[in-house]
């Protein structure tokens, strides 16, 4: 192909782009102002549409607004009427508060009157009284005159000889009165006495328990009874030496008796020995180990028995160690009778009297109660004090009132009494200690020996526990391994029995056992 021809064929190439995009840019034109015009049409007729819209918003808002407008017309016209009625109502009221407050001014005027024209009367009768009472007084000098003249006696005389008649006559009348009175008073006096004390004993009613030196524990099968002796007696032992108890294992069906004229070492041994059943691990160290425990739950159970006893009383503000010690008259007796329960049966008997005598119940009561606790006392020393005495000690160191402490010193007539509290309180001790059946004279002495029996091995260097048995007959005597040599502890106990056999009386035979055990404890860590 020559060189001519590819310059047709680009000449009619470049030429048929031409008029191509010639065309297309016409058809393009054509295609937008179509585009337009359709454009311009939808945009009137959204403009004609929107008008429309406004129109009838518009309407609707104007009737909207005048429909809030009459309504708020209507309450504030309702407003308005209840105002004015209200103010009607307020000018009704005054003008009925002006025509009445008118009324009873003209009433006070009506009364004023009244008052002064009274006023008036009471001054003219008043002067007449006076004029009068110058006349009187004139004519009475006048008499007194006269008569001094006939009697030949001053008024003064006259009056002296007068009162002195009258002073004798009296003084007679008040004699004759006064020995009148003391007749009736000795001849009522004892009857009264009985009375208040009978009707005081009838309105309090107390059951009579003695307390014993044994307690029962009560086990389910008769195979415990071997456990709680163990191999070759170790356990029974273990339990007797840790709680000083005597334990009584015989041929008594589903039963165990514990001997101790301490009632407080046979509630740790009975309530140890329900722990160690219950538990069933019975051995020498966990014997120890739970009659430790069961001591300061002993101790707890006082102080909750002495709060229980107080609340019961109605006694308030009593000092703590007060409440320890009536705590503690639970596991005391006295010939015999429970402390508690006779210093209860006490203060109840001294309310109910001091009520019918007229004096303070509460105060009564306290006294009552407190009486004899100077019967628990804390050490040894104590003892040699007479428990009023001591207990009136106790009592004035924890703040107790000066009545309630002459009351508790002079209940067995140690000290002189100086209020009517003392006899009512010594009045009602007698009355609890003599009812039929509440006291036995022989048990305390019995208790007393078997408390001596201890205190004899006490007095011996490195004594470290004792404890009577066997109704007095046996005394254990448990020595520190540390202070007392095998060799020293033989010879204690001769030294005992004769120290026994000197100083005290007694029947049949004591017999003086001494245990010496020697304990090495390590710890590893």
């Amino acid at each position: 192909m020559d060189t001519n021809t590819i310059l047709i064929i680009v000449g009619a190439t470049a030429l048929g782009l031409i008029i191509g995009f010639v065309i297309a840019k016409t058809l393009e034109k054509n295609n937008a102002s179509k585009i337009v015009k359709s454009a311009k049409k939808e945009a009137a007729t959204i403009i004609k549409d929107a008008n429309h819209d406004g129109e009838a918003i518009k309407k609707d808002k104007i009737l909207q607004a005048k429909e809030k407008f009459i309504e708020l017309k209507s309450e504030h016209e309702k407003v308005i009427l209840a105002r004015d009625k209200k103010m009607a109502e307020a000018e009704k009221r005054t003008r009925d508060k002006e025509s009445q407050i008118s009324s009873e001014l003209s009433k006070n005027k009506k009364l004023n009157t009244e008052v002064e024209s009274k006023i008036k009367d009471y001054d003219y009768r008043l002067d007449y009284l006076e004029k009068k009472k110058e006349e009187v007084e004139k004519l009475h000098k006048s008499q007194v005159q006269q008569l001094e003249v006939i009697s030949g006696l001053s008024a003064e005389d006259a009056k002296s000889q007068l009162v002195e008649s009258l002073k004798g006559e009296a003084k007679n009348d008040a004699m004759a009165y006064v020995q009148d009175k003391m007749e009736e008073a000795k001849l009522t006096a004892q009857q009264e006495a009985k009375k208040i004390i009978i009707n005081t004993i009838q309105r309090v009613g107390t059951e009579e328990a003695v307390d014993n030196c044994v307690s029962v524990f009560n086990i389910e099968s008769d195979d415990i009874k071997g456990r709680i002796i163990g191999r070759e007696g170790r356990n029974i032992r273990a339990i007797e030496a840790a709680t000083g108890v005597e334990i009584i294992v015989d041929d008594t069906p589903e039963a165990i008796i514990l001997s101790c004229f301490d009632s407080v070492r046979r509630e740790i041994a009975r309530l140890s020995l329900h722990k160690l059943v219950t538990d069933g691990r019975i051995h020498p160290a966990r014997i120890e180990e739970v009659v430790k425990k069961t001591k300061k739950q002993i101790e707890q159970e006082i102080i909750e028995v002495g709060k229980r006893t107080v609340i019961d009383l109605g006694i308030h503000g009593l000092h703590p160690e007060l409440i320890k010690m009536v705590g503690r008259m639970k596991y005391r007796s006295s010939y015999g009778q429970n402390l508690l329960q006779h210093s209860r049966e006490v203060a109840k008997l001294c309310g109910i009297m001091a009520a019918e005598l007229g004096l303070n119940p509460k105060l009564a009561k306290r006294a009552g109660l407190l009486h004899d606790i100077g019967k628990v006392p804390d050490a040894e020393t104590d003892m040699e004090t007479p428990h009023a005495i001591l207990g009136m000690q106790w009592a004035e160191k924890y703040g107790e009132k000066k009545e309630v402490c002459n009351a508790i010193g002079a209940h067995h007539d140690e000290i002189e009494m100086k209020s009517l509290m003392s006899p009512i309180i010594q009045v009602c001790d007698a009355i609890s200690g003599a009812r039929p059946g509440a006291r036995r004279q022989v048990l305390d002495s019995y208790i007393q020996r078997l408390k001596d029996l201890e205190d004899i091995a006490f007095g011996f260097t490195g004594v470290k526990k004792a404890y009577a048995i066997q109704a007095g007959r046996e005394l254990r005597v448990i020595v520190e391994s540390e202070k007392v040599s095998d060799d020293k502890a033989a010879n204690l106990s001769f030294e005992i029995s004769q120290k026994i056999q000197t100083d005290m009386t007694y029947p049949g035979q004591v017999k003086v056992t001494v245990i010496r055990e020697t304990r090495a404890v390590n710890i590893a860590k």
